[in-house]
């Protein structure tokens, strides 16, 4: 009788521990969820902002005198500078109560620094409007931008945000008049970098991670798959092979600065390749995914029954003719797969990058593979690394965007995976 109770005993502590166990795990996936939530709220939060521009309105007078205009000569040769001093004198204008200069470089301030190419853009279309006046609506500063995004309150102590009262009260009188808009931010998609928050775009890194990816793709596939194919075809077993394989599976589980810093040594400082170029960015991306390429070709083709390759060997195949004909078509979405899934990796790679130099600032978007350029994560965190709040909102876009292309890969990746894999 004693027995059986220290057996029920027993039993009902198991079970306990099983409550407990299952417990544990279900706050832990609660708390993961709770994270995600928060993280992707924050980021919706923020980001979506920097996907939004505020637009003024001005009605700008072209007037020859202050564009320095001559008759007769072509008003496409007026430079952007003097287009932007007459917006200037145009936002002066709007607020002529206004006298003190120093009062005055703040109302200028309001419009973005580049608010002459609009001005610049409309005269170079309609030439007639010089002597004329017409409504252009110009780029906002960063600062009124955050303030008509409800990112600078009002109700913040003035001695706390970065606009005092009377630039509110200004910010206050445009929305009043009708003069404010909200419209899709384009230039985010179509500019490079820059130092001014409303005038940086993504453009310029998602060429750059283009042109790197590409690059990366060309080495890694090619050079993976020969690799793949022989060590599990053609190699005899032995030690070399052996050592061989454990080294590419430890170099698939060494830290990505490794390569950065190989890539610095080998390519930049040995052979002198250009530094900071796609070029180099790809190649020591490849390095980097290369063990990945190789393991998971290898796996898709380990999976290939042994039948088909004696089926070909049978009907006369070279062991070359069953490769390239029988196998590797039939591994194909596997190798697919996995390429994919590597090059999902490193687009979204900051730290080898960092140590070839393409932290650097840049503008313009890439032309070539050997000019500079700059890649999406470390745009990301060049801006994230910014003193100025403007580029908050910027810094969440552009993670918003690289989610977005890396779940489009992945989602490429299982669809080929279910549309062209064979069950044996």
């Amino acid at each position: 009788m004693s027995s059986s109770i220290r057996d029920m005993t027993r039993h009902n502590k198991r079970l306990r521990a099983e409550k407990r166990f299952r417990r544990y795990g279900q706050a832990a996936l609660s708390l993961a969820v709770l994270m995600l939530i928060i993280l992707l709220t924050s980021l919706f939060a923020n980001g979506l902002k920097g996907f939004l521009q505020t637009e003024i309105r001005m009605t700008v007078l072209y007037d020859a005198a202050t564009l320095c205009y001559e008759p007769g000569s072509d008003v496409t040769d007026i430079s952007s500078a003097t287009h932007m001093l007459l917006a200037k004198a145009t936002m002066r204008s709007m607020f002529y109560d206004v006298t003190d200069p120093a009062q005055q470089r703040l109302v200028t301030a309001i419009i973005s620094n580049n608010a002459g190419k609009a001005l610049k853009t409309a005269l170079d279309k309609n030439p007639a409007l010089m002597g004329q006046r017409q409504d252009v609506w110009v780029t906002a500063a960063s600062l009124a931008d955050m303030y008509y995004k409800g990112v600078i309150k009002e109700s913040t102590p003035e001695e706390s945000r970065q606009l005092n009262n009377q630039q509110i009260g200004w910010l206050k009188t445009l929305k009043e008049k009708g003069a404010v808009r909200t419209v899709f931010n384009i230039t985010f998609f179509t500019h490079g970098d820059s130092r001014s928050p409303e005038q940086a775009g993504f453009l310029s890194a998602m060429a750059g991670s283009g042109f790197t990816l590409l690059m990366c793709l060309t080495i890694v596939f090619p050079l993976g798959v020969a690799t793949a194919v022989y060590l599990e075809e053609f190699a005899r077993k032995g030690k070399l092979v052996d050592i061989i394989e454990v080294n590419i599976n430890n170099l698939a589980a060494v830290p990505s600065i490794v390569f950065g810093l190989l890539g610095l040594a080998v390519y930049i400082n040995l052979l002198g390749m250009p530094r900071s170029s796609a070029l180099v960015g790809g190649m020591t991306l490849a390095l980097m995914i290369l063990p990945v390429i190789i393991i998971t070709t290898r796996v898709s083709l380990a999976s290939i029954p042994r039948s088909i390759r004696d089926a070909a060997r049978a009907l006369g195949a070279t062991p070359v003719q069953v490769v390239w004909h029988h196998v590797l078509p039939l591994a194909m979405p596997g190798i697919m797969t996995g390429t994919i899934l590597g090059l999902s990796r490193a687009i979204g790679e900051t730290a080898p990058l960092l140590m070839i130099g393409m932290v650097a600032f840049v503008a313009d978007i890439p032309g070539s593979f050997t000019t500079s350029a700059t890649v999406m994560p470390v745009q990301i965190y060049l801006w994230a690394s910014s003193p100025d709040a403007g580029f908050v909102e910027k810094t969440a876009a552009g993670i918003l965007v690289l989610l977005m292309l890396l779940l489009m890969m992945n989602a490429l990746a299982i669809y080929l995976r279910k549309r062209f894999e064979v069950r044996w």
